[in-house]
């Protein structure tokens, strides 16, 4: 559990309502705080020249807040932080709305923005939240290329949170939408 001055706030929205950013960003927002760093993570209109209409999440909530929990502990064990918010949506998500909002405030821009980096690319290598993509012309489950990164780096054990804190490394590689992996069949064969 978080020491009583740590200040985050983790939520997963079983809601069809859009992610109120103001509300983490009011959250992390504090006089000694002079960087709030945020990451919003939205659906786009096109995936490999596929047309997406929206995306659906789900996930095991316990597990995916306890997680989100354990990753906020890991990052306040490398950063100076004053404030974390984390909000995941369920559900539909059309295109050019946010499924993750990440807001991280810190009395320095560096700590503030080394750890939101951080928090998305941890969030997505081992929190239990799975995205479908629903194309014009049919649907697939995918998996984030920061979870087979780190399954590979595990020699493919299962990659899950373990309630450790997880050593921070090198996050200078590009990882925005590496390979993705179809998980089923595209469309319906009806």
């Amino acid at each position: 559990m978080a020491a009583e001055d740590d200040k985050n706030l983790v939520e997963i929205l079983e809601t069809p309502n859009p992610i109120d950013v103001g509300k983490y960003m009011n959250y992390v927002s504090a006089p000694q705080a002079g960087a709030i760093a945020t990451f919003s993570g939205t659906t786009r209109d096109t995936f490999e020249g596929k047309a997406v209409l929206e995306l659906i999440y789900e996930a095991y909530v316990p597990m995916a807040i306890r997680c989100i929990n354990s990753v906020c502990s890991s990052a306040r064990a490398s950063w100076n932080l004053h404030s974390i918010a984390v909000a995941h949506r369920l559900g539909t998500v059309p295109v050019g709305e946010t499924s993750v909002f990440i807001a991280v405030s810190s009395v320095h821009r560096a700590d503030a923005l080394e750890a939101c980096k951080y928090l998305i690319d941890e969030l997505k290598a081992t929190v239990p939240i799975w995205k479908k993509e629903v194309y014009s012309n049919g649907e697939v489950w995918k998996e984030n290329s920061e979870f087979l990164d780190r399954r590979s780096e595990l020699g493919n054990k299962d990659v899950a949170c373990s309630g450790e804190k997880a050593e921070v490394k090198d996050h200078s590689k590009k990882r925005c939408c590496g390979t993705k992996v179809r998980v089923d069949n595209e469309g319906s064969h009806d």
